[in-house]
């Protein structure tokens, strides 16, 4: 890929190419944070307990001698056990890698790494079959075969699914009855109520084991203005326990692998659980790491409206309920996916949602309705029970009732940048899961792609990092006799101004954009920014919001950049692809004097 690099320079009537936003984001390097009180070190700490976190905590215990997990809340209240649809796979002796990868490569409209794609398509059967083996117990046919529905995007039923709809309970189950199997074992320990803060960076003058293009890894400086020097030795960590690990400490490790999630909660109205607060990704995108196409959000079609003013957390209407033959509607009953794809309702998440928000702009509403009426109250309690019983909670009947449903923010494509093997442009950081950016999904994720990622990059890492420990290239662990201090920069914004950056993000950095649109939002996020922190305490809640205006503040830049419409948003103002200027990849790298670089990189 071709590559240009300019840098961003903050500050009042600032401006960057092709950017109107009268302010500069200008994120610190650290968050306020009390001293460590305590200390501790492993051979890799992983942060998170989703599929990715928990997938390479348990692979990494059979090869080094001490593994650190930490979760933010208790093993199983990640992202992983919401998932509903399932986890695709080219298990069908009809199906083949091949036709998976090229489903994945329409659905991520021209920005997908081809290279990590093969590697997700051609090593994702085998890792699956290895989660059966661990104890997940995915739904069966009459045969005993593992069942396979198919969703949007897919040319084959592809996608396994446990439970009904219940999919990602289960892999989490399993995962987690895995771990419990060995909690005894002193090679690993896991840490429950911990919230990473910042990562611990060294200047040590060593070459940098980064992500770059090729997926290769490079010496000195990565092209985006990374320095070789820093190099990530451990996390400072907020535990709520008793004893020796509470409140604020520092874990050191030779590597740290982020599995921590999402950012769902930037937005009024998620899929995601209240943890997805993006700590992961602010963390490194302040130590400088690089982070790639985190414009790109996608959108869940069809989420529950619960009416006007609704926010937080919303209930997730699966694409699987729309692989079984429901189907999307206006008010007067018309098909709305009709004549707009050759899959119709099964079209890729980006296509459904711009219809869905095509009619509720032509139609002046803020909803359409999913009709499942048909399929039956028998077939939909069987297949999709959790569903049913959700919406029967909330006073909706699928069985007899049109669904009122509108998009919802639901993942992020974007996120720490990662090379084949999972590094990062940092050395000694890692990422996996929905808090890195592979290249997988481009500009917009395949349905049920996403669990299988966690499934295939956690094992690559967990296979790069003992190998590199036993080559002597990851160095040793090592404690200083003083914990290092945490990030005294002030810049905290206090928990009650959550929902106000939340607003700004929906308003103009949402799935409809546009240059004036995302203007308002960097303005609204920088007046958050520059309010006086006096009275932002340092504390959990904080430090959640404060992460979210962090990355709100580059996602809106990297958005106003991207003038055409593809993947999970519209530009209003750019309504069309745009394949000559704009088949791109934008990273951001934040430089020790807080100022940004951006980095297109033109695709082949």
């Amino acid at each position: 890929m071709s590559e240009e690099s300019y840098a961003v320079r903050p500050g009042p009537g600032a401006t960057s190419p092709g950017v109107p936003g009268p302010r500069i984001p200008r994120i610190p390097r650290a968050l306020a944070a009390p001293a460590p009180g305590w200390t501790t070190s492993a051979d890799v700490i992983v942060v998170g307990s989703g599929i990715a976190g928990l997938t390479c905590a348990l692979r990494l215990r059979e090869r080094v001698d001490r593994v650190l997990l930490v979760t933010k809340t208790v093993l199983d209240e990640g992202s992983t056990a919401w998932a509903q649809g399932g986890i695709a796979a080219a298990l069908h002796p009809e199906d083949s890698p091949q036709e998976h990868l090229e489903d994945t490569l329409v659905a991520g409209v021209g920005l997908c790494d081809r290279a990590a794609v093969e590697a997700l398509v051609t090593e994702g059967p085998k890792r699956v079959r290895q989660l059966v083996a661990l104890g997940a117990e995915f739904d069966r046919d009459a045969d005993g075969e593992i069942k396979l529905t198919r969703e949007g995007g897919h040319h084959r039923d592809r996608i396994a699914h446990a439970g009904g709809d219940a999919t990602g309970r289960e892999i989490s189950r399993a995962l987690i009855a895995a771990l419990n199997r060995v909690i005894d074992d002193p090679g690993i320990e896991v840490v429950e109520h911990a919230l990473v803060v910042d990562l611990l960076t060294t200047t040590d003058g060593g070459a940098t084991d980064g992500a770059t293009d090729d997926g290769a890894t490079g010496d000195g400086a990565t092209d985006d203005g990374a320095t070789s020097a820093e190099r990530v030795h451990g996390v400072t960590l907020h535990v709520i326990g008793e004893g020796q690990l509470d409140g604020v400490g520092a874990a050191y490790a030779r590597a740290v692998v982020l599995a921590t999630g999402g950012l769902g909660q930037i937005y009024t109205s998620t899929t995601n659980p209240p943890v997805a607060t993006g700590d992961g990704m602010a963390a490194a995108l302040r130590a400088g790491a690089r982070i790639t196409d985190l414009e790109f959000v996608q959108f869940h079609p069809t989420v529950l409206f619960l009416g006007e003013g609704s926010t937080g957390q919303q209930p997730l209407i699966s694409e699987a309920v729309r692989g079984e033959g429901a189907f999307l509607v206006d008010a007067d009953g018309r098909r709305i996916m009709e004549g707009r794809h050759e899959l119709a309702d099964l079209a890729p998440r980006d296509v459904v949602a711009r219809a869905i928000l095509d009619t509720m702009r032509e139609q002046d509403t803020d909803h359409v309705f999913l009709d499942a009426r048909h399929l039956g109250a028998e077939f939909l309690q069987e297949r999709f029970p959790s569903i049913v019983a959700s919406c029967r909670s909330l006073g909706f009947d699928p069985a007899t009732q049109l669904l009122p449903v509108a998009p919802a923010q639901h993942y992020a494509s974007g996120g720490v940048e990662t090379d084949l093997r999972g590094r990062t442009s940092l050395p000694g950081l890692y990422a996996c899961g929905e808090c890195s950016c592979t290249g997988v999904h481009g500009a917009n994720r395949l349905a049920s792609n996403s669990l299988l990622e966690g499934l295939v990059f956690a094992a690559r890492i967990a296979s790069d990092i003992p190998a590199r420990i036993a080559a002597g290239e990851l160095g040793e662990v090592v404690v200083p006799e003083s914990p290092e201090r945490a990030g005294t920069d002030k810049a905290l914004l206090d928990s009650s101004r959550r929902l106000d950056v939340q607003r700004a993000m929906t308003a103009g950095s949402g799935p409809v954009r546009s240059r004036e649109s995302t203007a308002a939002t960097a303005t609204a996020l920088g007046d958050l920014a520059t309010l006086p922190p006096s009275k932002a305490e340092p504390g959990p809640k904080t430090w959640e919001t404060t992460n979210l205006l962090h990355l709100g503040q580059v996602l809106t830049e990297l958005a106003a950049r991207r003038e055409e419409t593809r993947g999970g948003h519209v530009r209003s103002d750019f309504p069309d692809r745009d394949d000559t200027r704009w088949l791109a990849r934008q990273s951001v790298v934040v430089a020790p004097d807080r100022t940004l670089t951006v980095t297109e990189r033109r695709m082949p």
